[in-house]
């Protein structure tokens, strides 16, 4: 353990197989500022991650963007541009931007960051700013215990995913649509004003792009929907199929047609609303305090967002 941090344990934490979900770590009495900690600790740091797949550093003093941004720059992983990504976003300092901006009586569904998409973060951050008026939680839950759980329960199923993968389908317009949990129009989808050169970033994905009258349709697949984490030798159900099929709606998208099969086939409703139970079941929902800091293995949890009473800030940061 370093000298910097002690883990503390807070209710609503799990244990899974002995092991803390998420792990907790604090300033111990002799603690320096948490970015010369974070330099000083990586390695014991990377292993609390790698057991328990999130970390959360709480009793902190940060309070600013700017805090957060240093002690995401501490880690010194590289940046992830917000290439294909769903959520409307925009950048407040550095490598920091606002999560999912949808409004707040919204929950956003359990999912791996951008697991639409073959390039997605292997880690990300977020940073409570402003805490919640009430709810507003970011539940998250392991990824290789939903497996485990839906290979039990539905095999055929599972074994199917397996084999073909996903298909996600989705309408974009033209600008951003904050009231629309997956609003980013196809601009800021792809960093351009460009048709052409969307056109071209789309394909580097596998992404098919049909343009229509007022946007632009992309189809995005076959995907695994099931991979193997190397890290921690074990499969992990690495999907948006819950978030899409139950959460992908505005007046562009009708959340049934976003997820399907990766041979067009339709998915079981009743399957998708029972793994979306799973989910539930499994996670694990910590009250966000102000100042806290949440580092998650997007290889092993999925996270998501329950529904809050203003204000709320909570800030992220992906990285490769």
């Amino acid at each position: 353990m370093g000298t910097a941090f002690v883990e503390i344990h807070v209710p609503g934490q799990k244990f899974v197989n002995g092991v803390p979900f998420p792990a907790v770590v604090s300033a111990s009495a002799s603690a320096i500022a948490l970015t010369d900690s974070v330099k000083a600790n990586k390695p014991f740091l990377q292993s609390l991650l790698l057991q328990s797949g999130a970390v959360l550093f709480r009793g902190f003093p940060l309070s600013t963007a700017s805090h957060f941004n240093d002690v995401v720059e501490a880690f010194g992983y590289d940046e992830l541009p917000y290439v294909g990504g769903a959520a409307p976003r925009t950048n407040v300092v550095g490598r920091v931007f606002t999560a999912n901006e949808s409004p707040p009586d919204q929950k956003i569904p359990f999912h791996h960051e951008m697991a639409q998409v073959p390039e997605f973060p292997s880690k990300l951050f977020f940073f409570c700013e402003v805490e919640p008026g009430s709810g507003g939680e970011t539940p998250i839950v392991l990824s290789h215990v939903v497996y485990e759980r839906m290979k039990d329960k539905y095999p055929e199923f599972v074994e199917r995913l397996e084999k073909h993968g996903l298909l996600y389908i989705r309408v974009l317009g033209e600008d951003d649509n904050p009231s629309s949990p997956i609003g980013r129009g196809w601009k800021s989808t792809f960093l351009t004003t460009d048709k052409t050169i969307a056109q071209q970033r789309a394909a580097k994905l596998g992404m098919k792009l049909e343009w229509l009258e007022d946007g632009v349709k992309t189809v995005m697949g076959p995907i695994p929907g099931v991979k193997y984490d190397e890290s921690r030798q074990r499969k992990i159900w690495f999907n948006s199929m819950v978030a899409a099929y139950t959460g992908w709606k505005d007046e562009r998208n009708d959340p049934v047609k976003a997820v399907t099969f990766g041979d067009g086939e339709p998915l079981p409703p009743d399957i998708v609303y029972d793994c979306l139970q799973i989910l539930e079941e499994e996670s694990v929902a910590i009250p966000w305090q102000k100042g806290d800091v949440l580092l998650i293995d997007n290889w092993a949890v999925l996270h998501s967002r329950r529904s809050f009473h203003p204000p709320r800030r909570v800030l992220a940061s992906l990285v490769k």
